[in-house]
């Protein structure tokens, strides 16, 4: 009888943790979305110009370092919040592009698609309770072809390859999604900055990729 009362009560205290890691990550996302889409439109009004490739990477590794090494601590919420901050820099000369071009229906299309992606995958992963960890092997082959194809497209520069390199993001941006989300209530991941970087990475690229693919579709 007492090893049944030890194991319920351990079973409590792990699916109220994991409860806790989910509610704190979705609150980070949603904070650091916003500031993010504040910098971002602060970016696009001031037409700031686009960072060179070199402090684009550098920007963003030297942040996402940070942010992961001080993720037991409090300042990793504000390491969260500078990564997020410069990636919605980066947008605003993405942003101006596509408005100055009279497109600017576009970025709110793939604001929408962005979202209903992301709920429909959330959704999906919470109401089923399916373990994803499969994925994982998935996802590291797709991140070795996305590797290779961008560096190879940084040299060819064939529309088509870029078009194939967004399709190709949309989808493991989506499979990312669901895989940490899964990671997370299957107790995988038990740290909610690493849990919110993680997702918020992937809306990222997935805006990004649909504004491209939406932009090119407009174009031809």
């Amino acid at each position: 009888m007492d090893r049944i009362v030890v194991s319920s009560s351990s079973s409590r205290d792990s699916l109220l943790s994991t409860h806790k890691v989910l509610r704190n990550t979705y609150f980070l996302l949603h904070e650091s979305m916003a500031f993010s889409a504040l910098t971002a439109t602060a970016s696009t009004v001031l037409m700031l110009p686009a960072p060179g490739l070199l402090l684009m990477l550098v920007g963003f590794y030297g942040l996402m370092f940070l942010t992961y090494r001080l993720a037991d601590r409090p300042a990793g919420i504000l390491a969260v919040f500078a990564l997020t901050g410069f990636m919605g820099y980066t947008l605003g000369p993405i942003l101006s592009s596509f408005i100055a071009s009279g497109a600017g229906d576009l970025i709110m299309l793939a604001l929408g698609g962005t979202a209903a992606v992301f709920f429909c995958c959330s959704a999906y992963v919470l109401t089923t309770r399916k373990d994803m960890s499969f994925l994982s092997g998935m996802m590291m082959a797709g991140f070795v072809i996305l590797l290779v194809a961008v560096i190879a497209n940084l040299f060819l520069q064939i529309p088509a390859l870029s078009l194939a390199i967004s399709a190709l993001f949309i989808l493991f941006s989506t499979g990312a999604i669901l895989w940490e989300t899964s990671n997370i209530i299957h107790g995988g991941e038990t740290n909610y900055i690493g849990a919110t970087v993680g997702l918020y990475v992937s809306l990222y690229n997935l805006f990004i990729s649909l504004l491209s693919i939406l932009g090119f579709a407009r174009s031809n």
